[in-house]
């Protein structure tokens, strides 16, 4: 049986609206099918969701936004309840790692950037350069090609998965780009996760790994 994600990692979207474009991006489509925002290219902020994070839990908090939209405020109110309930796991995501510069990260906030092609993996070294914690991830969401070796260290957990809807130019990720990837990612002990789409539609559930780190399981008891 195949455990969605959102049965494990709850969403916070505190923030929504990104401007930076993406063709694949759900987030937009969402906003505008419940009309949640005027205006997705401008961030808005309710922090009042953030008082969530009060709970042990894992949260996703860039699901509608990314980090490098952030004010400076929404960003210090996130870190201020993580740092008051150091039972919960907050994770952020950004496409735009050399925009942001942080060095006050709490130790239960995880940081990772989105990489889909060889084109984007000027990403994971920007990350390491302007954000200092202790954890890191990545997203490769949604997977466009193999990426060949790529260099993982000091990455502790992994999300892989595939294009979903049926927008113009979709692109399935295949079987052996995600072979590849998970290779490369047990020589660098990262821990895995498939997104549920990538396992109903191209890996299929006997192949399934959908694993969190300890500091997840643990906010999750």
């Amino acid at each position: 049986m195949v455990i969605c994600i959102k049965d494990k990692i709850k969403n916070v979207n505190a923030v929504i609206g990104c401007n930076i474009g993406c063709r694949y991006c759900y987030a937009k489509a969402v906003a505008k099918r419940f009309h949640l925002v005027d205006d997705f290219t401008k961030p808005i902020a309710d922090l009042h969701k953030l008082e969530r994070l009060r709970k042990p839990g894992v949260y996703f908090l860039t699901g509608m936004s990314d980090l490098y939209l952030w004010k400076k405020e929404w960003v210090d109110k996130s870190f201020e309840l993580l740092r008051e309930s150091p039972r919960t796991v907050g994770i952020y995501l950004t496409k735009a790692p050399n925009k942001i510069k942080l060095d006050d990260v709490p130790d239960n906030a995880w940081m990772g950037v989105t990489i889909t092609s060889k084109a984007d993996l000027w990403r994971l070294k920007a990350l390491k350069e302007n954000i200092k914690c202790k954890n890191y991830h990545i997203t490769f969401e949604p997977l466009f090609e193999d990426l060949g070796d790529i260099d993982l260290s000091g990455i502790k957990w992994i999300v892989i998965g595939t294009e979903t809807g049926n927008c113009k130019g979709k692109i399935d990720a295949k079987k052996e780009w995600v072979d590849h990837l998970v290779n490369v990612a047990r020589e660098y002990g990262c821990k895995i996760f498939f997104k549920e789409d990538l396992v109903y539609n191209i890996m299929g559930e006997e192949k399934s790994i959908q694993e969190l780190t300890l500091e997840m399981e643990e906010a999750l008891k």
